[in-house]
């Protein structure tokens, strides 16, 4: 078992990143630009699908000399809403990621990645916590609105992986335990999670919640109706500028939350005042999900690739102490996320569940 490694696939828009994962921990890291060449001139998700695997076959096979190759992970995609945890690629995740049913995102060559590179090896292809993983209980649906349901779009693989992490270092097991978790990267989540389950959540890619680097958040529905009305923006426009033209980047040009802070450094008091009202969002939705649990948490956990930057998690935390005790995870995670699900499906810790479409 020594040599057994598990090989973990994060396709991005502009990039892939891959990781070889043995028991102890990461043995390879390696992030292939795509910027600039023909995958990204390339319009259909699925088009990218060959150059793509090839590119990392050749990036990754060195690495095996020695070792014996157990599993391919790849990030999961948009799917239908689905429980938490791991899923075997099949034919029908395979369909569902690749053909943009649900949406579009290169994440959505995941499960495809990783299938045709395991059937290389004749190995077992997995997929952990898509972003839809969708858990919320019944009150946490109603929106106000009848023909309108709140849905569950959140960062789940860290987010769970925090989890995991937590409960060994309070050494209590999952299923007794409850957290509000705070992920802060280019999109924020912030979830509360009872006894592993996502019980409530902001929807992370489109409204509720607060403002993040690039996304708008909740907004007031009369200014946002009025411009949806005003025949400026078709419904790719509008979508594009909520989700990656909004919150700080809207307001400052720029989403890069070190450049924010520099300019604060500098005397920038609109930057200081954007950087303060995104934190005083995040800690009302902090207090938010409190309130799901009844204010019965063991932790507040931070994490997220912003989550890194010492003023904010200090000004965050002056906001939220109160409430629980705060523990920080920096940093996304996402590779060593999906190879430890590897692992745990291979040594039989975690049920696979068996992705189904619905009916079209």
């Amino acid at each position: 078992m020594n040599n057994e490694v598990v090989l973990a696939i994060n396709p991005g828009s502009t990039s892939t990143k891959l990781a070889l994962y043995d028991r102890k921990g990461c043995v390879k890291v390696e992030k292939i630009d795509h910027s600039g060449t023909e995958i990204c001139n390339m319009i259909s998700i699925i088009d990218q699908l060959p150059l793509r695997v090839e590119i990392i076959q050749r990036t990754f096979k060195p690495w095996l000399e020695g070792k014996k190759l157990v599993a391919v992970v790849g990030r999961g995609g948009l799917v239908k809403p689905i429980e938490g945890g791991i899923y075997a690629v099949n034919d029908d995740l395979m369909k569902d990621t690749i053909s943009c049913r649900y949406a579009t995102h290169a994440s959505n060559l995941g499960a495809s990645i990783a299938n045709d590179i395991a059937k290389e090896y004749h190995v077992p292809a997995f997929v952990v916590d898509p972003v839809t993983v969708d858990e919320l209980i019944p009150e946490a649906r109603i929106s106000g609105v009848p023909e309108i349901e709140r849905r569950s779009r959140l960062h789940a693989l860290n987010v769970n992986a925090c989890v995991r992490k937590e409960a060994a270092r309070i050494g209590k097991p999952i299923d007794q335990t409850k957290f509000v978790v705070v992920h802060l990267g280019g999109g924020i989540t912030v979830a509360a999670v009872d006894r592993g389950r996502v019980v409530d959540c902001n929807d992370a890619l489109m409204g509720m919640g607060p403002f993040s680097p690039e996304r708008a958040g909740a907004l007031p529905l009369e200014p946002l109706i009025k411009m949806a009305m005003s025949g400026s923006y078709s419904f790719k426009d509008l979508y594009r500028k909520l989700t990656k033209n909004s919150g700080v980047k809207g307001y400052l040009g720029t989403g890069d939350m070190r450049e924010v802070e520099e300019r604060i450094d500098k005397g920038d008091e609109k930057a200081a005042l954007i950087f303060r009202a995104m934190i005083y969002q995040v800690a009302k939705e902090i207090g938010a999900m409190a309130t799901v649990l009844k204010g019965e948490l063991d932790s507040i956990i931070i994490t997220g690739g912003i989550a890194h930057s010492d003023r904010l998690v200090r000004d965050l935390s002056e906001r939220i102490n109160f409430i629980a005790d705060i523990f920080v995870y920096p940093g996304e995670n996402e590779l060593e996320s999906l190879a430890a699900g590897g692992f745990r499906a291979i040594d039989g810790e975690q049920e696979v569940h068996i992705y189904v479409s619905e009916p079209e």
